[in-house]
């Protein structure tokens, strides 16, 4: 079966940014972009005004213990899940934002340790995404995070920080149930979760698990 690639016939020089204005600059930022840009139908698409949250971007870890087949998730309060949700507690992947000369790697292995009281013995690139590029420059690099599961727990997180993390350890097969039933609904949990349910047999063997 061959394997279709895709390339799309516009790129950056089809862009023309006509100004750069900001609207805020706090812990985030804010700027309004006025643009144009090449249409599929030729010529250009004009007077194109766009707001963009300049984020940053950020490492994940999905912290996982092939020998016990269990998964670590964390949950702690999260504002823009008062919108939607009964209650704003999430359970979801360690991640933490990635600073001047860090790398994701580096990132991940502190924010495990910082969140959830885990030491990675090994980091093994999932892939990375866009959050939401059509309002965030952000991009999100997740890892798997091979870890011994024994005596993890508790609650940390930094006072400085405001963060408050309470740490869980699922069995394999309970987190997909959580996965399965849409009790997992942020995007990098998510799709951290789909990608080891698609490798974890190719990556972890079952004789491998049972040794």
């Amino acid at each position: 079966m061959s394997k279709r690639k895709f390339s799309s016939e516009f790129d950056m020089k089809d862009v023309d940014v006509k100004s750069i204005s900001p609207l805020y600059d706090g812990f985030f930022k804010i700027d309004l972009y006025q643009l144009e840009h090449a249409r599929f139908a030729g010529g250009k698409l004009t007077g194109v005004n766009r707001e963009l949250f300049i984020r940053g971007h950020a490492a994940a870890v999905l912290p996982y213990d092939p020998v016990k087949d269990r998964i670590v998730l964390v949950e702690q309060f999260r504002v823009g899940a008062m919108a939607t949700k009964q209650s704003p507690w999430l359970l979801e992947v360690v991640a933490g934002m990635i600073e001047p000369k860090q790398s994701p790697e580096q990132v991940a292995t502190r924010e495990a340790h910082e969140e959830a009281g885990i030491e990675v013995r090994e980091l093994i690139p999932m892939l990375d995404y866009m959050s939401s590029p059509g309002g965030t420059t952000e991009r999100i690099h997740l890892f798997l995070g091979i870890i011994d599961s024994e005596g993890v727990g508790g609650i940390h997180g930094l006072e400085s920080e405001h963060e408050d993390i309470k740490v869980h350890v699922f069995d394999y097969d309970d987190a997909l149930h959580l996965l399965q039933s849409g009790e997992l609904d942020n995007a990098a949990t998510v799709i951290s979760m789909q990608w080891l349910a698609l490798n974890k047999q190719k990556l972890f063997p079952t004789s491998e698990l049972n040794n």
